[in-house]
């Protein structure tokens, strides 16, 4: 029987210029999606997918992360006064238990891998996940819940994967398959960005991860990229060559890029419109724009 997974790595120490200005004073994972900041989409997954223990890696300015998650004593006693109960309800979703959330400084942006590696000390040796907020995934059942029930059957180390068009698989991590299981596929490799035309498959790695232990200490023996950054990608794939599995898993879900200005808005016209209270308006409004657009053609 696997060890359960308990644990997940919120990698949120990165500037988000791509955001700028807005997040030279806000944190680019405390932008609103609707109504809720990206980082609390990322937490109810970890939720649901019955993670307890909350490990942040940030960086300096990162502040009104750590504020975000506190108790609001004195709003909650407003809102429970004026009988406001379902804004309460919504409100006391963001409060995170004491002693669940840890917070750990990565002093310099040595990339993903090295993010992800200075959270070791609290991971110790148990099978872990690791959430990247920017991915922000619509599904009936979430994302890491679905990776969760599978990685029981299998162990090992599983990333979230998914189909692109090879025209786009440089711009991300690529599986090399070695079995095609359907909703699980065995990997044989990885590639992190990979030239254009010598991708091994068009199936993605996306900010879904469940790994082993062992990654982390692979972590301490891999060499650092041109730009001094370790890659996660390559620890993952040291597991393959020491003989211990990898997984894709293809989630059943639709995925959006919040780390980019057009799939955020992607992201809130999608979640707009799947809010019952904002879909009609919501939905007139954007005919109406389609319908001037085409109408000025």
């Amino acid at each position: 029987m696997q060890r359960k997974v308990t644990k997940a790595v919120f990698p949120v120490a990165g500037l988000g210029t791509r955001f700028l200005p807005a997040t030279k004073s806000v944190p680019k994972e405390v932008l609103t999606l609707v109504d809720r900041p990206l980082i609390q989409y990322a937490i109810d997954e970890a939720r649901a997918a019955g993670i307890t223990d909350f490990i942040f890696v940030t960086a300096k300015g990162k502040s009104a992360l750590e504020d975000y998650f506190d108790c609001a004593n004195e709003l909650e006693a407003k809102l429970e006064a004026d009988g406001k109960h379902d804004l309460l309800d919504a409100l006391r979703s963001s409060n995170m238990e004491s002693g669940s959330i840890a917070y750990i400084r990565q002093h310099k942006a040595l990339g993903l891998g090295h993010a992800v590696n200075c959270a070791k000390r609290l991971i110790g040796d148990e099978p872990f996940a690791v959430i990247l907020p920017d991915d922000v995934i619509a599904a009936e059942k979430p994302c890491l819940q679905q990776m969760v029930e599978a990685h029981a059957e299998t162990g090992g180390s599983m990333v979230a994967a998914m189909e692109v068009p090879m025209a786009r698989a440089s711009s991300y991590g690529v599986l090399d398959i070695r079995e095609d299981m359907g909703a699980m596929v065995a990997v044989k490799g990885m590639v992190e960005k990979p030239k254009a035309g010598t991708a091994p498959s068009n199936l993605a790695v996306i900010g879904r991860y469940i790994l082993s232990p062992q990654v982390l200490d692979n972590l301490d023996k891999i060499t650092p990229s041109a730009g001094g950054e370790l890659q996660l990608t390559d620890a993952i794939a040291m597991e393959l060559t020491e003989g211990r599995p990898v997984y894709g898993y293809r989630f059943r879900g639709e995925r959006f890029d919040c780390g980019s200005k057009a799939g955020f808005l992607q992201a809130t016209v999608a979640f707009g419109l799947a809010r019952e209270e904002l879909r009609d308006e919501f939905s007139n409004y954007i005919q109406q724009i389609v319908s001037m657009r085409e109408a000025a053609q």
